[in-house]
């Protein structure tokens, strides 16, 4: 299973207490592979510096880089899907340009994304997604 993790779904799930933990522990598990960009794994970058805890960014970079179940993709096409944020496109992008089976997202500025039925994502809540990997 190919996901896309939007930074805001990564930040609430490594967190050691948060209820959203299964998704971080079911990608450690090796139970789905997640799709990345060098602009997505900055973000991720930017954003735990920002809001995680010390030494929480390196760390889990350290890991996405060296994890066999990260899939580096490199985009070819720019959909200009989400209008309202448009720094959201590369999720999107990213997540068409590697048939992902999820993007994984609380963010509202996807929503006119999921009304699209060409190219169609299945963009799903964090709380969608902990249901499928509670279920694995």
């Amino acid at each position: 299973m190919k996901v896309v993790l939007d930074s805001n779904t990564l930040l609430v799930a490594i967190g050691k207490r948060s209820r959203y933990r299964p998704i971080w522990e079911a990608f450690i598990n090796g139970k789905y592979n997640l799709v990345l960009s060098e602009e997505i794994l900055h973000e991720y970058e930017e954003i735990l510096l920002e809001h995680a805890a010390t030494n929480a960014a390196s760390v889990v970079v350290d890991i996405f880089l060296e994890s066999p179940d990260i899939i580096f993709q490199h985009l070819y096409y720019y959909w200009n899907a989400i209008k309202q944020d448009a720094d959201d496109n590369k999720f999107f992008d990213i997540a068409v340009a590697a048939n992902a089976d999820y993007l994984v997202t609380d963010d509202a500025h996807f929503d006119e994304a999921k009304m699209l039925s060409f190219p169609y994502i299945n963009i799903i809540s964090s709380n969608q997604f902990l249901e499928i990997v509670q279920n694995l």
